[in-house]
């Protein structure tokens, strides 16, 4: 039991009676599809999804011939337990209040102090209101839209350019980093016009590997690795384009896809909603992984609000980072000669759901998936070519 935990006798006795209680002909051994439901009822009722996936997991790799023995049995749970902090019918009761309720507001402190980072990718093709969204979602100047006076010249090949701004609300400091892709589907050849893209996501966690495994490592890693990449569909109202299917093929093993629908109010509603359901079909039938349906959910809770945002993609928004005044208030949005759009009516459009996503409900979600998905996949292909060259040099000595 070297990548477990000792259990004391009182979780000994849980567990016992409970595959006691399985193993009806007293052999000492209960067949291995069974192991999940049972460890799910040793842990009770509070047992996630998350944990579920782990007990399926840890059955299949321990159970011989299709049967687990008590003794595996104890130390898969054992194992269960060390990566899991819901015990459960194994959890120990206090007899008074000790006051380790108060690390979240420790920690809640501990972060105000540092800031928060988020760093936003948008690609797309010029003028599909790339630059006009973002500072919309952040209510600020963030990044230069087309229309800014000055010389506009859309570069021969893609470019990927990062703008850092650090912007503060009730406190708490934000440290956003936007990437811009400017280029991208410009060219009448837009062959391998993702590959800038590919190479600059891979730079980022090639920078962060180096960070954390270098001798003299910084307290505080700087994280430049790319949180959410957003991808602007032009509203043709047809399906998804070759160069679409291609660009998210390539990128959606390493970065948090976000598809949406550039100037929605381009289409009718009857021609928006047939248009969302051909790009659907096309990601289901391409096997694309789009955020956050792709990274399952660690419990009832988060399965819930991720199905509440699936609904929506993809997201058919507008943008507009000019007021306009309606009815005496000053919204956001474009007067028409046939009315005013108002961005963050959601009976307009889906910005607003976009935003609650982006920014006040999956923000944190969207680095926990960078981070233990995407990076972690990305680290361990690179330490086991490292070691692989290490064995094959060893090898020719």
């Amino acid at each position: 039991m070297d990548s477990g935990i000792i259990l004391t006798q009182s979780q000994y006795d849980v567990i016992a009676k409970v595959f006691r209680a399985a193993d009806t002909e007293e052999s000492g051994a209960v067949d291995s599809s069974q192991v999940p439901a049972l460890g799910a009822k040793v842990l009770g009722s509070g047992v996630k999804e998350s944990d579920m996936q782990l007990l399926r997991f840890k059955a299949e790799v321990k159970g011989e011939e299709g049967v687990m023995t008590f003794a595996d049995f104890l130390e898969l749970m054992s194992e269960v337990m060390a990566q899991t902090t819901r015990w459960g019918n194994l959890g120990t009761k206090l007899e008074g209040y000790v006051g380790f309720d108060t690390v979240q507001e420790q920690i809640r402190k501990k972060s105000l102090k540092r800031g928060f980072e988020f760093n936003l990718m948008l690609v797309g093709e010029s003028g599909l209101g790339k630059s006009t969204l973002v500072n919309t979602l952040f209510k600020s100047k963030i990044a230069r839209t087309s229309c800014t006076p000055g010389p506009h010249v859309i570069p021969k090949t893609t470019e990927v350019n990062s703008v850092s701004h650090v912007i503060e609300e009730h406190g708490v400091r934000l440290k956003l980093t936007v990437t811009d892709t400017p280029g991208f589907g410009d060219q009448i050849n837009n062959d391998k016009c993702w590959t800038p893209i590919v190479e600059y996501v891979s730079e980022q966690f090639d920078k962060f590997l180096n960070e954390e495994v270098s001798i003299n490592r910084k307290k505080v890693l700087p994280d430049t690795r790319v949180h959410a990449c957003v991808y602007f569909i032009p509203p043709t109202g047809h399906s998804l384009r070759p160069i679409d299917v291609e660009f998210m093929k390539r990128l959606h093993h390493c970065v948090n896809i976000i598809p949406v629908i550039a100037k929605a109010d381009t289409l009718t509603i009857e021609e928006r909603d047939a248009f969302k359901s051909r790009i659907r079909e096309d990601i289901r039938y391409h096997g694309i992984n789009i955020y956050p349906s792709a990274y399952g959910a660690e419990d009832d809770e988060d399965a819930a609000a991720n199905a509440k945002i699936e609904q929506y993609i993809p997201f058919a928004v507008i943008g507009s980072d000019r007021e306009v005044t309606v009815g005496g208030k000053r919204l956001l949005g474009r007067q028409t000669k046939w009315g005013f759009i108002e961005v963050e009516n959601k009976k307009h459009c889906e910005f607003a759901q976009l935003r609650d996503m982006l920014i006040r409900s999956h923000m944190q979600d969207l680095k926990e998936t960078t981070d233990k998905v995407h990076y972690e996949t990305f680290r361990h292909q690179r330490l086991q070519q490292s070691h692989n060259q290490s064995y094959l040099g060893e090898s020719n000595i």
